[in-house]
């Protein structure tokens, strides 16, 4: 894989947990060095590895630092430069994610030897759709779901995901997609100028708990 992927996992873990756990993750790791160069190719091990060593410095299960890692990425890649391209791939969630595969080729031809996954999306309704997720690579299913999710968060969507065909079983995963718009809450202004009924008037707000002990 690129650099910018194991980039992306070292400032995930400095963003939450700091440079002290970043260096413990790098030593159960055994890798080399500790920052990555962007734009060269790195072994997949060594990605997998970074995973494995986070999963057990952190306690936490590999697939749910993937997940994490995924909704991160979104917010990772665009500070790295790649704004514009991820503000032309689509102007809603579902078309954005019918449009990743032009997407990737557009930046593949900045990198090169790039061999991204293939999505195939078909929409079912106005807020569900099928995707598929096509992988060489293989124990990848927890981030393709968080990228998904982080594409949620990035249109204001409450997103859904949930695996229904594996790629073990079928040559790839596909996901059942449901999605919502995320109700966003308004705060109603009081009215200062209404009265208060005679029975309300200088009535304790906690006196209904009163004598409950």
């Amino acid at each position: 894989m690129y650099g910018i992927v194991n980039k992306g996992i070292r400032d995930m873990v400095i963003r939450n947990h700091g440079e002290l756990v970043w260096e413990k993750i790098i030593t159960e790791a055994g890798c080399q060095e500790d920052f990555f160069m962007s734009m060269e190719v790195y072994d997949d091990s060594i990605t997998y590895d970074l995973v494995g060593a986070a999963s057990k410095i952190l306690r936490t299960p590999a697939p749910d630092i993937l997940v994490a890692f995924g909704e991160f990425w979104m917010i990772f890649t665009a500070t790295e430069g790649y704004g514009n391209a991820l503000q032309i791939a689509g102007s809603t969630f579902p078309q954005f994610l019918d449009q990743l595969d032009d997407l990737h080729r557009r930046l593949g031809t900045t990198y090169r030897e790039l061999i991204p996954p293939s999505f195939v999306c078909e929409e079912i309704d106005d807020q569900t759709l099928i995707l598929q997720y096509h992988s060489h690579r293989k124990g990848l299913t927890s981030l393709a779901i968080g990228i998904v999710q982080g594409l949620g968060k990035k249109f204001d969507m409450e997103v859904e995901v949930q695996l229904i065909k594996k790629q073990e079983d079928i040559g790839y995963d596909e996901f059942l997609v449901k999605y919502i718009p995320i109700q966003k809450e308004t705060t109603k202004e009081p009215n200062l100028n209404s009265k208060q009924p005679n029975n309300e008037k200088g009535k304790c707000p906690f006196s209904e708990f009163r004598g409950a002990n």
